[in-house]
């Protein structure tokens, strides 16, 4: 007996098409031998195939997740992954799900495969990236991206010059980045070696451009904000859903 496909066994066991049997096998709805197969290709011979009783047809509904990035995952801004350099969406795993999620969604691995990097986020720096499979939040994040606040704590070195911090404020004038005069932005002193920057329309390289003006040095960062949503107790490597309640 040759092994066949899991979506064309179980259409025959159902008596339905194989598009409906591949929907209810990439829902997650599916085992072999007790097993969850998201796999419609999967390779079955006599297994133990049995479909949830809560299973159903209907469309999965879009999902958005907040990643708490490690410094050293390329997330799309500069160093490509691979070379060494892992990605940040090879995070997102089941076994990488926050305990604190609330969420109550079922972990698919349909909702990583499909989720888009929407916030881009330095190789160097840690913190908050979002992906998402939902055009909504998609297109929030990037046509407002130059008035959302990113809120971000940066660990410096170095003697700031006289009047620095209110340089960083723009009390006195603008800083201009590549040629672009940058928004206001509200810094100030965390510790004596950490800064909190609150800043709209954040710009690659911007922040160690703005410290290194007034004779800081970055050596690391994390951004702990996007917009309305926290990174909270969110631990790194962790991720979890965007809960129906939280907007951007």
């Amino acid at each position: 007996m040759e092994p066949v496909r899991l979506a064309k066994r179980l259409a025959e066991m159902l008596s339905c098409s194989r598009r409906e049997a591949e929907q209810y096998i990439e829902g997650g709805w599916v085992t072999v031998d007790g097993v969850v197969v998201e796999e419609p290709q999967f390779r079955v011979l006599d297994q133990t195939i049995e479909l949830s009783k809560d299973a159903s047809l209907l469309a999965l509904a879009p999902v958005t997740l907040l990643l708490h990035k490690p410094a050293g995952h390329e997330a799309g801004l500069d160093a490509p992954a691979g070379r060494g350099v892992p990605s940040a969406a090879e995070l997102l795993v089941a076994a990488n799900q926050s305990p604190d999620d609330r969420s109550g969604i079922r972990p698919l691995k349909k909702h990583f495969s499909a989720a888009e990097l929407v916030t881009p986020l330095a190789t160097a720096a840690s913190g908050l990236v979002v992906f998402t499979q939902d055009w909504r939040v998609a297109r929030k994040l990037r046509e407002d991206a130059g008035v959302l606040e990113h809120e971000v704590i940066v660990e410096v070195t170095g003697e700031i010059k006289p009047g620095g911090l209110e340089r960083l404020n723009r009390i006195d004038h603008g800083f201009t980045f590549n040629g672009v005069l940058l928004p206001p932005a509200k810094v100030s002193w965390q510790s004596e070696a950490r800064l909190r920057f609150a800043l709209k329309g954040e710009r690659p390289g911007q922040i160690a451009y703005m410290c290194e003006s007034v004779g800081l040095r970055v050596e690391a960062m994390k951004r702990l904000r996007i917009g309305r949503v926290p990174m909270s107790n969110l631990q790194s490597g962790r991720w979890r859903y965007l809960l129906p309640h939280e907007r951007f």
